[in-house]
């Protein structure tokens, strides 16, 4: 395997359903402008409250993407 080098970024997932369907929404939108997407690590749940009552979940994930060498 040749050396490589990777960026690590934070990004949060929202969603009215489950954590599950945060995390997803999180990786795919930033698949949408980030290439060569790697590991998603999970690193905090978390929900917010409203009336005494869950109205969202929320994941909080470790992005890695490889950087591009250049040629």
């Amino acid at each position: 395997m040749a050396n490589s080098v990777y960026r690590v970024i934070d990004v949060v997932g929202v969603s009215e359903q489950s954590w599950e369907e945060a995390a997803r929404s999180a990786v795919e939108t930033a698949a949408t402008s980030l290439r060569d997407l790697r590991i998603a690590e999970v690193t905090r749940l978390d929900v917010t409250i409203d009336d005494g009552k869950v109205t969202s979940y929320r994941a909080r994930l470790n992005l890695s993407f490889k950087y591009e060498s250049e040629r």
